[in-house]
C-alpha cells in the first residue's frame, strides 16, 4: 500500500488503521493530509509525552522542505498560537486566557442554555431535521460571536469556511483560497468598526491590548487570534455535540441511562470526547533536533502528527476502548491536547456540549436517527458530521 492508499483508508476507516499502526508500527511515515510525507504516532503514551515535549515545535521555520506545514494562510492569519512556542505562545495566551476561566464560563451558562432552547423552539414539536445545520452548528457560533463581540449583522457563514478549510471540497478547488480572503476581508472589517465602536467583549479588549502598548500584541498577532478564536471555537464544539448525539443514537440503551440520570453529564461529555473526540490529530509538529519517539528516531525538520483519537482507543490505556461507556472514568482523555497547547476553549466546549445535550434531552423525549445516513467530514484531521438527520417529538 503506497501513502496515497494510506491517506484514504485513514479518511475513511480511521480507527482501524489506528488499531493496525499501534500494533504493528506505532510510530511511522504515512503521507500528510495534502500528500506531503509526515511521520504518525499512536500510542497513549507515546502521544502524551510528544504533547508536552519542547522539542516537538509549532512554529513553521522548524520545517524542512516539502514536509507536510497544515493550512498555507497569510501572515495576519497564520500568527496564532497554533504556530508558535514560547515566549510568544506564552504571551499571546496570557492575554486571551482570562476569557476562558471555568468563572468566565459559568457566567455563559445561562447564555448558551438560552440560545439551545431557541434554537429548539424553532423546531416544533415533533418532525424530522438535520441537527447539524439546525443545532449543533448555530449553537457555537451564537456562542463565540457573543464572546467576541461581533453583531448579529455581521456573522456571515462560518461553517462554510471551516468546511472549505478543513475539509477542501474536490470539486471546488479554489474555495479554500476563497474562504481564506473572505476571513481576512472580513477581519480586517470587524478590526476596524470595533476601533471605532468598541464595546464590552473580548475582542474589544485585546484591541485595547494591542493599541495601547504594541509590544504584547503585533497587529497581525491581533487578527490571527481573532480568527483563530472563531475557528476553533466553532469548529471543536459542533463536532463534539454533532458526535455526542450520534453516539448516544447508536448507543439507545447508553441513552436511556442518560435520560434517568442527567446529573451524568459532565462525566459523559469526558467519555463523548475520548471516544468519538473533534479532531483525530492534533496540529502538526516539527522536531527541532533529532528526536527519538516511541523507538523510532525522527529527523528534525520532518512532520510529526500525533493522532489523539487514536491514544484515545489504546487499550493499554482504556479498556475496552472501542466501546461507548458513560460509566467509564475517561479522565487522561487527549481529545482536547495536554501540555502546553492544551485547547484553551476547552472549558466552554465542555460546558456547551454539557448544556446542548441537556436540552435536547429535555425538550425531545423520542429522538432517532432517519432513514437517511449521516455523513461524516472527509477530512484525516477533524472527526466531525457533516449532517445528522434525525426524527423527532416531545
Amino acid at each position: 500500500m503506497d501513502l496515497q492508499d494510506e491517506l484514504d483508508e485513514l479518511i475513511d476507516s480511521p480507527y482501524d488503521v489506528y488499531s493496525r499502526l499501534r500494533d504493528t508500527s506505532p510510530v511511522r511515515r504515512i503521507a500528510g493530509p495534502n500528500g506531503d510525507p509526515a511521520w504518525i504516532v499512536t500510542r497513549y503514551a507515546d502521544v502524551r509525552a510528544a504533547l508536552a515535549d519542547p522539542r516537538l515545535s509549532l512554529n513553521k521555520k522548524y520545517a524542512l522542505e516539502g514536509a507536510y506545514r497544515g493550512f498555507s494562510l497569510p501572515p495576519a492569519l497564520d500568527a496564532n498560537l497554533l504556530n508558535m512556542d514560547p515566549p510568544d505562545h506564552t504571551r499571546i495566551r496570557r492575554l486571551v486566557g482570562r476569557a476562558f476561566t471555568a468563572h468566565r464560563v459559568e457566567q455563559l451558562r445561562s447564555p448558551i442554555r438560552e440560545t439551545a432552547d431557541r434554537l429548539l423552539d424553532s423546531l416544533g414539536s415533533h418532525g424530522s431535521t438535520d441537527l447539524i445545520a439546525a443545532y449543533a452548528g448555530p449553537l457555537p457560533i451564537v456562542i463565540i460571536c457573543e464572546l467576541l463581540g461581533i453583531p448579529d449583522d455581521r456573522r456571515p457563514d462560518f461553517r462554510a469556511w471551516t468546511d472549505a478549510l478543513v475539509a477542501p471540497d474536490p470539486g471546488r478547488p479554489h474555495a479554500a483560497k476563497e474562504a481564506v480572503v473572505a476571513m481576512l476581508g472580513f477581519f480586517a472589517e470587524l478590526l476596524a468598526h470595533k476601533r471605532e465602536q468598541p464595546g464590552a467583549d473580548l475582542l474589544s479588549d485585546l484591541i485595547r491590548v494591542r493599541d495601547t502598548d504594541g509590544d504584547h500584541l503585533s497587529e497581525d498577532e491581533l487578527t490571527s487570534l481573532a480568527f483563530l478564536i472563531l475557528f476553533a471555537g466553532y469548529e471543536n464544539t459542533v463536532q463534539l455535540i454533532g458526535n455526542a448525539v450520534l453516539a448516544l443514537l447508536r448507543h439507545p440503551e447508553q441513552l436511556a441511562a442518560l435520560r434517568r440520570d442527567t446529573s451524568k453529564l459532565p462525566a459523559a461529555v469526558e467519555e463523548f470526547a475520548r471516544y468519538e473526540g473533534p479532531a483525530l490529530l492534533a496540529i502538526r509538529r516539527f522536531p527541532t533536533e533529532d528526536m527519538a519517539i516511541g523507538g523510532v528516531t525522527v529527523p528534525a525538520g520532518e512532520t510529526v502528527l500525533v493522532s489523539l483519537s487514536a491514544a484515545n482507543r489504546d487499550p493499554a490505556r482504556f479498556a475496552d476502548p472501542d466501546r461507548l461507556d458513560l460509566e467509564r472514568d475517561a479522565g487522561g482523555h487527549l481529545a482536547l491536547g495536554h501540555g502546553i497547547h492544551y485547547c484553551l476553549g476547552a472549558p466552554l466546549a465542555r460546558a456547551e456540549t454539557e448544556i446542548a445535550l441537556a436540552a435536547l434531552l429535555d425538550r425531545f423525549k423520542v429522538i432517532e436517527p432517519a432513514q437517511e445516513d449521516s455523513q461524516w467530514r472527509p477530512s484525516m484531521r477533524a472527526r466531525g458530521l457533516l449532517t445528522l438527520p434525525v426524527t423527532y417529538s416531545t
